[in-house]
């Protein structure tokens, strides 16, 4: 068979060159492992890939996938890339009026669901979808058609015509639609082609996957990040595991036993905090013993391997190791910054941790540090093979710094419908990603600021604050806002109430307060009140835009106190350094 050129090609080649047994594998029932061979996945995508058919649906139709990862996930992306139509996948925990902005820019024909919450989402706003012709759920909920009505449409006598219609897709045709996060609050949907998702196959070939090695997924495969990785797996022919849930994410390790996975530094921060933790339930020597190893993990420097340290991997990190599965090797983790002390830790204690770096725009690995070469922890690795990049320095930045342009193989298409949001950020072949960095030691790339506005949560989903805020401030009882969360757990914000409303709701409630105190925004009352004000407007934001915690302060911004630009718009590096302890604060 030739080298797979197209990402359904892919599959094509497991079934001819290396299929396996457990290809995919997903509880269905919350007890027992379901697992599909290659041949199963094959067949399933051929069915979803008729069914498609019966709907005289165009080249190039779009249809939107809302859903948990699953087996269901691959084999839907696979037939509607076998019939032309192209893949909108999108965050389950999306707000509403994301879902509906998205549903309708696309013009998305048929919606598939994963459950009943998602489906209560979309049938709320189902009369404001004019384009939208069936959905369907892979769960069986009331009032919604089951997946089994789907492809009870298949007709495998159709696979003829499916065939024809895979030979007349190329390499630079488009393959998905996915939508990111924009800072004027409706997302921008990002057009990668089957040439952009495939140069990161055929150029991610130093990560060690074999054939039937045990993979878990949990990372969201609406996500670029941890789709290009399951099209990885494929190519490779690993043995995936969806992970149930992220409350069982601990269970699914220990239990199926990984070799690799993805994730986000949010998850390797958890599971350091809960090995810290887990001391707190001895006493005495083991007490001191275990710390001792803490420690010695701490400090690893990623080169002295002495006798404290092969004392402490025999008696704790060992035991580490097997409740992590036994098995796990190496973690890459990207969509947030991976803090160098937690590579250490990892690596200190047998797994090697690699951070890499990419948006959804480059579809998206941009660079990464080598699995089979040391790491070097702050950075993000060296440059994907047959990527270029080079560094737009601007005033105000340091020395070999500047704004990272790249140009390769894995650069968009461009912005759905938005001609002018792709002018801006590709400029003679170049994209311009909005994230400041330089080399270090003349091969790895290391990230110093953020250019845009945007920002990432340590759980790698992007925050657009402006957009927050904006919507916030229609309180009367908040002035000014600054929603943090940059490499944070959660959102959060920093906020100048209005006294003067204040003042006239305390009269109104008739409590007293002393709004003379110069801590005044430290009350009980107001801070309850403030609480109640933000849940109200968290109720139109996506889960991870929530704002869980907050600080009020008792002093307004201004130009001359450096917190505003002239033009009045919040400095975020300024107040993020200002009120460094505050957010802190917000996050023990």
């Amino acid at each position: 068979m030739q080298r797979p050129s197209r990402i359904f090609d892919i599959l094509d080649s497991q079934v001819i060159e290396n299929p396996i047994e457990k290809a995919l594998s997903y509880k269905y029932n919350g007890n027992t492992w379901t697992h599909f061979s290659t041949k199963d996945v094959k067949e399933n995508v051929n069915l979803y890939a008729t069914a498609f058919f019966s709907y005289n649906l165009q080249k190039g139709e779009r249809i939107a996938l809302i859903s948990n990862n699953r087996p269901e996930w691959v084999f839907c992306d696979g037939g509607m890339m076998q019939a032309g139509l192209i893949n909108v996948p999108i965050y389950p925990t999306s707000s509403k009026n994301d879902f509906e902005f998205i549903l309708n820019n696309s013009e998305a024909r048929i919606i598939f669901v994963s459950d009943q919450t998602i489906f209560d989402k979309i049938n709320s706003i189902l009369p404001n979808l004019p384009n939208v012709l069936d959905i369907f759920s892979f769960e069986k909920i009331p009032n919604c058609k089951h997946i089994s009505e789907f492809l009870a449409k298949a007709n495998l006598e159709k696979m003829e015509e499916v065939e024809k219609v895979k030979k007349e897709i190329e390499i630079n045709d488009l393959a998905t639609i996915i939508y990111t996060s924009g800072t004027t609050g409706n997302p921008k949907g990002v057009m990668l082609s089957h040439r952009n998702i495939m140069s990161q196959i055929e150029n991610l070939t130093e990560i060690p996957l074999t054939k039937n090695m045990v993979v878990l997924s949990f990372l969201p495969m609406c996500h670029i990040f941890e789709r290009a990785v399951t099209y990885l797996y494929i190519s490779r022919s690993c043995q995936i595991f969806y992970a149930e849930s992220l409350e069982k994410l601990k269970d699914n390790i220990a239990e199926v036993k990984p070799k690799f996975f993805t994730c986000v530094p949010r998850l390797l921060e958890k599971i350091y905090e809960g090995l810290i933790a887990k001391g707190q339930e001895f006493t005495g020597f083991k007490k001191m013993l275990y710390y001792w190893a803490v420690n010695v993990a701490r400090n690893y420097d990623g080169q002295s391997k002495g006798l404290s340290f092969r004392i402490a991997n025999k008696l704790i990190f060992s035991k580490w190791r097997e409740a992590l599965g036994g098995n796990i090797e190496s973690i890459v983790t990207g969509a947030a910054a991976l803090q160098p002390r937690l590579g250490f830790f990892f690596e200190a204690i047998g797994i090697k941790i690699r951070e890499g770096y990419g948006l959804t725009e480059t579809s998206p690995v941009i660079s990464y540090n080598r699995i089979q070469k040391p790491g070097k922890y702050g950075t993000v690795g060296e440059l994907l093979d047959n990527t270029l990049v080079r560094f737009d320095h601007r005033d105000g930045m340091n020395e070999g710094e500047g704004e990272i342009l790249v140009k390769g193989e894995q650069v968009m298409m461009g912005y759905f419908k938005n001609n002018e949001a792709t002018a801006e950020v590709i400029k003679d072949g170049w994209f311009y990603t909005g994230d400041i960095g330089k080399m270090v030691e003349g091969k790895y790339l290391k990230i110093t600021d953020r250019a845009k506005e945007l920002f990432k949560t340590s759980g790698g989903k992007y925050v657009a604050p402006q957009v927050i805020e904006n919507k916030v401030k229609e309180s009367k009882y908040i002035e000014q806002i600054a929603v943090i969360g940059n490499d944070k757990k959660f959102v959060s914000a920093l906020i100048f109430p209005s006294k003067i409303n204040f003042i006239n709701w305390s009269k109104i409630k008739g409590i007293e307060i002393d709004f003379n105190n110069p801590n005044w925004v430290e009350n009980e009352w107001i801070n309850k009140k403030m609480q109640k004000v933000l849940e109200a407007f968290n109720e139109d934001f996506s889960q991870i835009e929530k704002i869980k915690k907050f600080k009020l302060l008792p002093n307004e911004w201004t130009v001359d106190g450096g917190e505003l630009t002239p033009t009045l718009k919040v400095k975020r590096k300024f107040i993020d350094s200002k009120y460094h302890q505050e957010i802190e604060s917000l996050y023990i």
